[in-house]
């Protein structure tokens, strides 16, 4: 293991402007996208408020108390070029591309120069990180400043490594796990890699083994993150009276996921998030293949192994999180565990790298099989902002609400989130001018049957799939699951358009489907009837 950086500053400068080079072009087609999902919901309202008002937190949506270091990246971005989709995707590729180098350097520093290339050109590709590349989302950034914060920790670099902590956790507020973890490691450390047997799990740092000093500075260094947090939830709690964002944030993504249930259900996602989601089991397996064959001999000495006191910290940082993430958070989403997946993606590249003579073919095997995942949506429900489905909602709701604003601009108009944003903020690019909406919290059948009950309040109804369901899921044949699903994780099943139409009382006037997602407009009986008689009025006054 290296233990400082080969490479000078102009040359990491060029290597950052290659990798962000590389990834816009990949990104082009899907730079002028308008605003997706929490982009639309949070994300850039919230950056917005910033740019319009200088305020750090939020007043045009309810506050969820992340840190801003990322908005207000946004914010200045969009002050110096403008307010538009292709700034704000240009400015999170940059954050990408400082997220791929960070990966690359870890990588390099941990193993050597062919599977830093390897593991980064992978980690560019795996879907997840694809996706999230682009969208004005803060997981991706956080992850980015962990790699460098890692790296610098590996190095004895403490001071520098809490500054990159930092940075992470005040892009995201998960991020102040992986120093925690870290100095809980340290500190066990403390109590066992002096005995016999142990001291090898630790690194060696070339301390005297007889004082406890330079690891208890370590701790304390790697505790130090955790002030600009408080200080910002101090600052929020006196803005807002509420400290871990609003209650209602606070209840769905804490109190209500406190169950043993739904934390193994969880923990058994986040595993396969972290091992086989999205095709990342092709890689695994792999690399379990590649344990029974021995190391390949180079030069009459066998490839060396990413040391196993690095192996322990990677494994460390990544049970923090699984476990952390299974406890917390009511969506289950994959790209919060973005600053683990690369980490198994370095190690699993230098297993290949070590054992196989042919592993550039395998990496090569594993990035095309990342590139599939982009395209193919797999057989199991998943969240579209995860691969390329999230351009097929977009196109969608692109489709289905510019349609609502050329033919019903005046209507009320009945949908749910995040929809009810799109039609209400011109400037989250669908519609021209805001439109009434009457908002409803999804299109399963319970939900329609109310609106029905209602429907004198709108004219025209926006219905989408809210999520994305295979025609023929793995596990949905097995009732359990699907009852857990629906108990701990919102589980519900979209009415088709046709369905809903009748539940309503309308017509289906516009309708479209892409990739398993689909997006309909049903207008009323009451508004062609409306017509009718304002048509036949027309005529009789014509004639007198």
């Amino acid at each position: 293991m290296r233990s400082s950086s080969p490479y000078s500053a102009p040359v990491f400068a060029g290597m950052f402007a290659a990798m962000f080079v590389f990834i816009f072009l990949l990104h082009a087609p899907l730079l002028q996208l308008p605003y997706f999902w929490d982009e639309a919901g949070y994300y850039v309202p919230a950056a917005r408020d910033i740019l319009l008002t200088g305020s750090l937190i939020p007043h045009t949506t309810v506050s969820n108390a992340h840190p801003p270091l990322v908005l207000a990246w946004l914010a200045l971005c969009w002050k110096v070029f403008g307010y538009a989709p292709l700034v704000t995707r240009s400015a999170m590729l940059l954050v990408a591309a400082l997220s791929l180098l960070g990966v690359f350097r870890l990588a390099e520093h941990v193993a050597n120069m062919r599977v830093a290339i390897g593991a980064t050109a992978c980690t560019a590709l795996y879907p997840v990180f694809f996706a999230q590349s682009s969208l004005a989302q803060v997981d991706l950034a956080a992850a980015g400043f962990i790699f460098w914060g890692l790296t610098a920790y590996l190095q004895d670099r403490v001071l520098a490594a809490a500054i990159w902590f930092s940075l992470a956790a005040l892009s995201k507020e998960t991020a102040i796990l992986v120093p925690m973890g870290l100095a809980g490691w340290e500190f066990l450390g403390l109590l066992l890699k002096h005995k016999s047997g142990w001291h090898g799990l630790w690194l060696s740092r070339g301390e005297n083994q007889e004082s406890a000093a330079p690891t208890a500075r370590r701790i304390v260094t790697l505790l130090m993150p955790l002030l600009p947090l408080v200080l910002w939830y101090s600052y929020h709690y006196t803005r807002t009276g509420y400290v871990f964002g609003n209650p209602e944030f606070f209840r769905y993504n804490v109190a209500a996921t406190l169950n043993p249930i739904r934390f193994l259900l969880a923990l058994g996602m986040r595993l396969w998030q972290t091992f086989g989601y999205l095709h990342l089991w092709v890689l695994t397996l792999a690399m379990l293949l590649a344990m029974f064959l021995p190391p390949h001999v180079e030069n009459g000495t066998p490839r060396p192994r990413i040391g196993i006191p690095v192996q322990m910290v990677f494994l460390v940082i990544a049970v923090t999180y699984a476990v952390a993430m299974a406890l917390v958070g009511g969506a289950v989403l994959a790209r919060y565990m973005l600053p683990v997946i690369p980490l198994v993606i370095i190690v699993a590249i230098s297993t290949l790298w070590r054992r196989l003579s042919f592993w550039q073919a395998a990496v090569a095997f594993v990035a095309l099989a990342f590139v599939a995942a982009l395209f193919w949506n797999p057989p199991y429900g998943f969240s579209p902002e995860d691969n390329l489905a999230y351009r097929d909602y977009v196109l969608l709701h692109e489709s289905g609400e510019r349609y609502l604003d050329a033919r019903y601009p005046m209507a009320r108009t009945l949908t749910a989130w995040p929809a009810s944003d799109e039609l209400t903020r011109p400037w989250l690019g669908y519609v021209t001018q805001p439109m009434r909406v009457v908002r409803i919290e999804n299109f399963s059948l319970d939900e329609v049957v109310s609106a029905a009950d209602f429907r004198s309040h709108f004219e025209v109804a926006l219905i989408f799939s809210t999520k994305y369901e295979p025609s023929r899921s793995l596990l949905d044949h097995w009732s359990r699951w699907v009852e857990w699903k629906t108990r701990f994780f919102g589980f519900h099943r979209d009415l088709p358009p046709a369905a809903a139409a009748r539940i309503l009382g309308g017509k289906i006037v516009f309708s479209e489907a892409r990739g398993g997602q689909w997006i309909a407009v049903i207008e009323m009986e009451r508004v062609e009837e409306a017509r009718a008689s304002r048509v036949g009025s027309e005529s009789s006054l014509a004639i007198h």
